[in-house]
């Protein structure tokens, strides 16, 4: 659990609502069925629409990363390369067959099957890469489906207001009704811009440096592995891979 991430999204809701007290608006100004409809739900449209399936599906299971990101540990990576580099050296590369079927992570036991079936340096760079840059690519595309919604949000916020604005003005007639529709038109605003600063923008962007921070750390294996099938000392590994770690 990333408690950071946990910390920023109530502060973010305690300092609205306690900006709202403060300025003597209280709670219940920022209560608005008819802009929460506009705003979210109308954001959530125009992300569907611009969206597709497989990418906003993708968008929803990696949203989980904000509070609990994938685990990664480079320099227990580090080790457990140069533990396989050993191995290879003193036993030779069939000898790391015993830890394909070990590795839960799909990307790791593609790469180590492939160093195993004695995949030329080169192949097995080529191949990895190809898959490290199609998953990154796929799931940038999933986290700017958050950039999206941020964007939209506020000009939503607008077009709530302007509605709010438009009955507003159908009660001229009534003073008495003047100041609290005003005041209820630009709740939709607060939402807007409210939701695009304060969680969907910050998200779209912590969501990025993660999938940015796990394609390096691929690199790093893949790196690793290639040095092993070359046959380089593990020491010279070591010292490669540690570059990685600034």
């Amino acid at each position: 659990m990333d408690i950071v991430s946990l910390a920023a999204i109530v502060l973010a809701t305690v300092s609205v609502i306690g900006g709202s007290i403060l300025k003597g608006a209280g709670v219940k100004a920022l209560l608005s069925s008819a802009a929460f409809m506009i705003v979210v739900l109308g954001t959530i449209a125009a992300v569907c629409l611009h969206t597709p399936a497989s990418t906003l599906k993708r968008a929803m299971a990696i949203a989980k990363w904000v509070f609990m990101p994938p685990k990664s540990d480079p320099h227990q990576a580090i080790g457990q390369i140069v533990e396989w580099s050993n191995t290879a050296r003193k036993q030779g590369l069939l000898a790391l067959e015993a830890s394909v079927d070990a590795q839960p992570d799909e990307f790791i036991k593609k790469g180590l099957q492939m160093l195993v079936d004695g995949a030329e340096p080169e192949t097995l760079r080529a191949t990895l890469e190809v898959e490290i840059g199609a998953k990154e690519h796929h799931d940038l595309a999933a986290a700017k489906v958050f950039e999206s919604a941020g964007i939209y949000a506020p000009t939503l916020g607008i077009i709530g207001a302007v509605m709010g604005l438009m009955a507003v003005m159908q009660n001229l007639a009534d003073p008495s009704k003047l100041g609290a529709g005003i005041a209820a038109a630009f709740v939709a605003t607060i939402y807007g811009i409210g939701f695009a600063n304060l969680f969907l923008l910050p998200m779209a962007n912590k969501l990025k440096a993660i999938i940015q921070a796990r394609s390096r750390d691929q690199e790093m294996l893949v790196e690793g592995l290639v040095s092993i099938a070359r046959g380089e000392n593990p020491r010279n590994i070591e010292a490669r891979l540690s570059g990685y770690l600034h």
